[in-house]
C-alpha cells in the first residue's frame, strides 16, 4: 500500500480523501492555492504545500507544481478527485513518467473515453446498448449529412466529440437548420475543447439520466454497484441524486450492470468509472464514461456499504478487488443535495465568509462538507459547498429524512440553495420517483 498521497483538489472531495487516506493508515498531502490556506483538510493533512495563487490555471490545474509538491514530500502517488484534472490524460501520463502513481485509470484509458466518438464506438463493441447515431464523426458532405439526420430521425442532436458538462451541443428539428447547426458547433467545439469533431444522435423528448457505478482492477477483475438516478437537472447540471433509480428492476440493473463491468475488462479499465446512460421507454443509451469518482459516491456507498474512494486507492497500489458482484447487495435507499453558495432564484454565485454553520445530524444523515464557523468561500471556484446526503431502508424514509435535515441546516453569512432543495424534495413528482431531466428546468421556468 501507499505511504503517502498527494491529494491533488480541494474542498469536499479533499477532505473526503483524506478521511479515506486516515482510515488506510496513509499519510496525505494537501496541495493548496493561496486562496485555500484555511480549508480543513489543508489544516488536517500531515504536510501541505502551497502551489499557486488563486487562479485555477496557475494552481490546481498547474500539472509542474503538482509533481513537484509530490517531489518535494517524497509522495509515492497523486489523487485528484473530481474536476480540475481528474479527466486530463496528460496530467495521468506526466505523473506516471515522473515515478509516481496516478489514482485512476490509464492515460489511454482517460483518452479514449474523453473522445466521445471512441468512447461509443468502444461501447458498442462491449456490446453496451448505445443512442441511434452517426456512429463516428460527420465529415463536410451534406448530402451525407441530411441523409443521416432523415435515417436517425428528428428531432437531432450534434455534439462536440471533446465536449462535456452540458457545453458543445445544439439540438437540431428539422433538416433545414441540419447543415448550419453542423457547422456552428464545430466552430464553437474547436474554440472550446480544441477539437471540432462533432458527431449526430437521436435526441430523445424526456429521457432519465441513469449512472452505473464500477470499480475494476488490474488483474481482469470488473464488478458495478447498481445504478444512481441524477435527473433532477439544471443546465446539465445535477441538482438532486439518488440510488437505487426509482423503477429500474433488480433484472434490468444487472443486465445493464453487467455489460458495464464487462466493457471495464475488455478495455483493460483500472479504478472507479461511472457509464452515464439516457433511460427512455425501458431502453438504455450510453451517452459517456466519467473515468474518475463522481461528486454523486456517495449515495452509492451508502446502498452498498462499499467505501468507493478506498477501493480507488487500493486498486491504483495494484491490489486486486476487495469484493466479487456476489458480494454486492443493495440495501434500501440514499439521496443527495448538492448545497452550493449561490442564490436560489437567480442560481449567482454567492461567496464571502460563513458567520454561522450547523450541520444537520440524526440516524441515516451524512453531511460531506469543507465549511465550518468563520470559513470564507472563495469566489475562484465552483460553488458547490457540501454534499447533504440520507439513508433509509425505503425511498419514502430517505425522503422524510432529508426533508428534515434540510430544516436542520443552517449557513448564515452567505446564500446558498437550501430553499432550491427544500422545493424539490417537496415536489409532486420528484416524491412519486422517475422524473425526466428536463423536468427540474419547466418547472423553474429555465426553458
Amino acid at each position: 500500500m501507499f505511504e503517502k498521497i498527494v491529494i491533488a483538489n480541494r474542498g469536499e472531495i479533499a477532505l473526503r480523501i483524506l478521511r479515506a487516506c486516515r482510515e488506510m493508515g496513509i499519510k496525505t498531502v494537501a496541495v493548496h492555492s493561496t486562496a485555500d490556506r484555511d480549508l480543513k483538510h489543508v489544516r488536517l493533512a500531515d504536510e501541505s504545500v502551497c502551489v499557486g495563487p488563486p487562479s485555477s490555471l496557475e494552481s490546481y490545474l498547474n500539472i509542474p507544481a503538482l509533481i513537484c509538491a509530490a517531489e518535494l514530500t517524497n509522495a509515492d502517488a497523486i489523487h485528484p478527485g473530481y474536476g480540475f484534472l481528474s479527466e486530463n490524460a496528460e496530467f495521468a501520463e506526466q505523473v506516471d513518467s515522473s515515478g509516481f502513481k496516478f489514482i485512476g485509470p490509464s492515460a489511454d484509458s482517460i483518452r479514449t473515453m474523453g473522445d466521445k466518438v471512441a468512447a461509443i464506438k468502444g461501447m458498442k463493441d462491449a456490446g453496451v446498448p448505445t443512442v441511434p447515431g452517426s456512429d463516428g464523426p460527420l465529415n463536410d458532405d451534406s448530402k451525407r449529412n441530411l441523409e443521416l439526420g432523415e435515417k436517425i430521425g428528428y428531432p437531432v442532436i450534434i455534439k462536440a466529440a471533446g465536449g462535456g458538462g452540458g457545453r458543445g451541443m445544439r439540438v437540431v428539428h428539422s433538416a433545414n437548420e441540419l447543415i448550419e447547426s453542423i457547422q456552428l458547433t464545430r466552430s464553437e467545439a474547436g474554440a472550446a475543447f480544441n477539437n471540432n469533431i462533432v458527431y449526430m444522435e437521436k435526441f430523445l423528448g424526456s429521457p432519465r439520466h441513469i449512472e452505473i457505478q464500477v470499480l475494476s482492477d488490474s488483474h481482469g477483475n470488473a464488478i458495478h454497484l447498481g445504478e444512481r438516478d441524477c435527473s433532477m437537472q439544471r443546465r446539465h447540471q445535477k441538482v438532486v441524486e439518488e440510488a437505487p433509480a426509482p423503477g429500474i428492476t433488480p433484472e434490468q440493473r444487472t443486465m445493464i450492470g453487467e455489460r458495464c463491468a464487462s466493457a471495464c475488462k475488455k478495455m483493460g479499465y483500472e479504478g472507479a468509472g461511472t457509464f452515464e446512460f439516457l433511460y427512455e421507454n425501458g431502453e438504455f443509451y450510453f451517452i459517456e464514461m466519467n473515468t474518475r469518482v463522481q461528486v454523486e459516491h456517495p449515495v452509492t456507498e451508502m446502498i452498498t456499504w462499499v467505501d468507493i474512494i478506498k477501493e480507488q486507492i487500493s486498486i491504483a497500489a495494484g491490489n486486486p478487488l476487495r469484493y466479487q458482484q456476489s458480494d454486492i447487495e443493495i440495501h434500501g435507499h440514499a439521496i443527495e443535495c448538492r448545497i452550493n453558495a449561490e442564490d436560489s432564484k437567480t442560481f449567482l454565485p454567492s461567496p464571502g465568509k460563513i458567520t454561522l454553520y450547523h450541520a444537520p445530524g440524526g440516524p441515516g444523515v451524512r453531511m460531506d462538507s469543507h465549511i465550518y464557523n468563520g470559513y470564507t468561500v472563495p469566489p475562484y471556484y465552483d460553488s458547490m459547498i457540501g454534499k447533504l446526503i440520507t439513508y433509509g431502508n425505503s425511498r419514502e424514509s430517505a425522503i422524510a429524512r432529508m426533508t428534515g435535515a434540510l430544516s436542520e441546516i443552517v449557513i448564515e453569512g452567505i446564500k446558498t440553495n437550501i430553499d432550491l432543495q427544500k422545493q424539490i424534495l417537496g415536489d409532486e413528482a420528484f416524491i412519486k420517483g422517475g422524473a425526466n431531466i428536463h423536468y427540474l428546468e419547466k418547472k423553474l421556468g429555465l426553458n
